[in-house]
């Protein structure tokens, strides 16, 4: 399940694409237009400065912006950024410890294949998309 967090980093995302001057956007008007806590907003953002997904300027005319344009942003990399693997189980997650029992396990290839599908559905969808017409 993809938490507040998740959710909530993709409609910072969208609304610093719809926003965007060229300038730092504050994240109190983030987050007065979005209807989330400032304070939350801070711990969300702080995981996508470091994943290189927003750039951040503190003092006069500080926040936060994009740095690349909403079609270079796949969803499922923001998804990730923010919550982690979209793995449905332990064993297919990106550093996975090899399993033991993977060759025997007749449920594998169900994961794998649900595996597929998410990934391919978020990873598929770009910010852009999501952009009012």
């Amino acid at each position: 399940m993809i938490s507040t967090k998740g959710r909530y980093a993709i409609r910072v995302m969208l609304d610093l694409a719809e926003n965007d001057t060229g300038k730092y956007i504050p994240l109190k008007d983030i987050a007065e237009r979005q209807g989330i806590s400032k304070k939350y907003l801070e711990i969300i953002v702080k995981d996508m400065v470091a994943g290189g997904l927003v750039a951040g300027a503190s003092g006069k005319g500080g926040g936060y912006k994009l740095c690349r344009r909403p079609e270079e942003y796949p969803l499922g990399e923001i998804i990730e950024r923010t919550e982690g693997p979209l793995a449905p189980v332990a064993c297919l997650a990106e550093g996975k410890v090899n399993c033991p029992r993977a060759a025997a396990c007749e449920t594998l290839p169900l994961w794998e294949e649900y595996d597929k599908l998410t990934h391919d559905f978020f990873y598929g969808k770009r910010l852009s998309d999501l952009l009012r017409r």
